[in-house]
């Protein structure tokens, strides 16, 4: 397994990689991108400045999985609670996906990656929207990885909507009870559209999901790793993929 991950990694420097000849790659990659103020404070810069390199780590990590045969990659950019965060950090983030497509968005297109959005729209500014709606557009026809970022997101938030959308439902009279399952709970999350992650990646050392995904990640591989995001590159992304390779998926079976 280490000899072929090896000539695999060797192959993916060269960008010379045949998806059809690596073996159980994940579908679905979920990443909590983490430690960029950390980052900064030990190079003695703002925290804005982990972030802005934080950002440049995205392209990387994007083309890697393209590259891979990921289908779905989701990051999660900002959270329902970092909003909490001083109010310089958060207009600099919320101008971090202007930033980001206005360069990028043109090489999306080409490689053929989908631009997806979950979270609630309502709260953020309106050239945050803008620019992430038009991303989405120009991406919409594509059908290669999907690029799912996770902006003013919060899964408890996402696990009462869906629960009052059904209940709503339930008084309408068009669904009973009883008729409710997980998949219909599942129907009524952010990602029905999307499989549930197969693998999570976390940055920076710290060991919790942070309200993340928490309904979708009830069978997902857990990969946490110390490198602060800023420093993360693709033989880390290699490293977890490798991790993920090594282990028996049983879903709760023998």
């Amino acid at each position: 397994m280490l000899e072929k991950f090896s000539n695999w990694k060797a192959k993916l420097q060269n960008k010379k990689v045949e998806t059809n000849n690596i073996e159980n790659v994940p579908k679905h990659v979920a990443i909590i991108m983490d430690g960029n103020g950390r980052w900064a404070k030990r190079r003695g810069l703002p925290r804005i400045a982990g972030h802005r390199e934080g950002m440049n780590v995205i392209n990387k990590v994007v083309k890697q999985a393209n590259l891979l045969g990921v289908e779905v990659l989701t990051l999660y950019a900002f959270s329902t609670e970092n909003w909490k965060r001083p109010k310089n950090e958060v207009d600099f983030l919320m101008r971090l996906p202007e930033r980001y497509l206005s360069v990028e968005l043109p090489k999306l297109v080409e490689e053929n990656v989908r631009v997806r959005l979950m979270g609630c729209k309502d709260s953020l500014p309106s050239h945050t929207i803008a620019a992430v709606d038009d991303a989405i557009e120009k991406t919409k026809h594509n059908t290669g990885l999907v690029l799912n970022f996770a902006l003013n997101y919060g899964s408890r938030d996402e696990i009462v909507t869906a629960i009052q959308n059904i209940a709503q439902e339930a008084v309408n009279g068009n669904i009973k009870p009883n008729e409710i399952t997980d998949t219909i709970i599942a129907q009524h999350l952010m990602t029905k559209e999307l499989r549930d992650p197969d693998l999570l990646i976390r940055t920076s050392g710290e060991i919790r999901l942070s309200n993340f995904m928490l309904w979708q990640l009830a069978y997902t591989e857990f990969w946490f790793t110390d490198v602060l995001w800023p420093d993360f590159n693709e033989q880390h992304f290699l490293e977890a993929i490798n991790i993920y390779q090594q282990r028996a998926r049983r879903y709760g079976g023998i």
